[in-house]
């Protein structure tokens, strides 16, 4: 290339880069503070600036200056595209601002009204990871390790929402809302051995948030007792009986005049009186009837506490001089029910709701039977096998009833044709 030549296009590059300092320069002097909104004159540098590029084309008949003008003008054009965007975005951004109080505001009416939860259908996760923390608590002695091994106290730190700054009134109404829909949800779902174990899961991930909530705390016993009725280890059912006592125990305490908080730590005592000795057996099941009688007067239309005062007579009525003897010795008293009453509690669940269970039809024939009233055994035999078998226990209880079916028929001597065709 000749020398000529290099020094023109040595020249021609410092006019153009001259050229662009000029052009930022005023870019920067005549753009006024956020107005990046009121900048889209820039999207027409291509006219502004053609006779610039025509006179630096007289420069290197090859064009190059002119392809570094474009290569700025193009980065201008991106730069001014950005800036419009982020104007764009701090206007949504102030938009919403304004909008939340008002949704504020909005939702309080709607919540003013009815409102309509609708049951979601449960889709099982079977989650390794909890049932590994129960696990490996298994060996925990305490009622207060078995609180911390459980996870009730340890903080859940999977996963982490960010927080959003909103009015505090907000805040509270629609962590009431989420509440009750939880609540509502795990209600539901424990109709079936499979939505017992969603339930329980569905707890687990919002102890942290609603630990302190005494309508969460009961229901988070309850699920851990129904754990103990599904699970077939001997080891986890004791671990689970263990955490949910401690859970009713933190319930009864603070809310000592809900009945549901009596009911489930009656229930869970029951639970945990079974890897007891005999002292602390009998000392569960004096502990179980006091609060079971308690649950009994602040629930008195709830046909489950019959049922399980039903159960704790009928127990009673059935152990021997020596056990009532030496329950008498431990604890100064002795225990004593009949089957009279125990009868009286399980026609009690029956009237408050008719069928309300396959077990407690199963108990009323049993008590029939031990005062030989053989029809009315019968009667609630037949009963119980028109209702479907949803649990373990109902299956059970099922087969019980076929035998003492059988068992009638010998003493009754009724007409094979009579006897339903599934207890044959």
């Amino acid at each position: 290339m000749p020398h000529s030549t290099n020094k023109e296009l040595i020249f021609a590059i410092m006019v153009g880069t001259a050229g662009i300092s000029l052009l930022v320069l005023w870019y920067q002097k005549v753009r006024k503070p956020r107005t990046a909104m009121s900048l889209p004159k820039l999207f027409s540098l291509d006219h502004t600036f053609a006779s610039t590029t025509l006179q630096d084309k007289t420069y290197n008949g090859q064009g190059t200056p002119a392809i570094f003008q474009r290569r700025q003008l193009q980065i201008l054009e991106k730069l001014n595209e950005l800036l419009t965007n982020m104007e764009e975005l701090k206007e949504e951004i102030r938009f919403l601002k304004e909008t939340i109080p008002k949704l504020e505001e909005y939702i309080q009416d709607e919540l003013g009204g009815k409102i309509t939860v609708h049951r979601i259908s449960p889709q099982h996760r079977a989650r390794k990871r909890r049932v590994t923390v129960v696990q490996s608590s298994a060996t925990s002695n305490s009622s207060e390790e078995a609180e911390s091994e459980g996870g009730y106290i340890t903080a859940n730190t999977d996963t982490e929402e960010p927080s959003v700054s909103v009015p505090a009134a907000f805040s509270t109404r629609i962590e009431e809302l989420k509440l009750a829909v939880l609540l509502q949800k795990v209600d539901h779902l424990r109709m079936t051995e499979s939505g017992k174990m969603e339930s329980f899961e569905l707890l687990c991930d919002h102890k942290e948030k609603f630990r302190d909530e005494i309508e969460f705390v009961w229901r988070f016993a309850r699920a851990y007792g129904d754990m103990f009725e599904l699970s077939t280890d001997t080891q986890e059912k004791k671990q689970y009986a263990n955490i949910g006592k401690t859970l009713g125990e933190k319930a009864i305490t603070r809310a000592p005049m809900n009945g549901h908080c009596h009911l489930w730590y009656a229930v869970l005592c029951g639970y945990v009186s079974q890897f007891e000795g005999i002292q602390n057996k009998i000392n569960y099941g004096y502990r179980f009837k006091e609060h079971l009688d308690i649950a009994i007067q602040l629930l008195p239309e709830e046909p489950f506490l019959y049922y399980l005062n039903g159960r704790y007579c009928y127990t009673v009525s059935k152990l021997s001089w020596i056990e009532k003897k030496m329950a008498a010795a431990l604890f100064g008293r002795m225990p004593s029910s009949t089957i009279q009453e125990a009868l009286h509690n399980f026609l009690k669940a029956e009237e408050i709701h008719p069928g309300y269970s396959l077990l407690n039809y199963t108990y009323l024939a049993k008590c029939y039977v031990d005062l030989e009233e053989n029809q009315s055994a019968w009667k609630f035999c037949n009963l119980a096998l028109l209702l479907p078998t949803v649990t373990k226990e109902d299956k059970e209880a099922q087969t019980e009833v076929k035998a003492i079916i059988k068992s009638l028929k010998r003493v009754l001597d009724i007409e094979g044709d009579r006897i339903p065709e599934e207890c044959c």
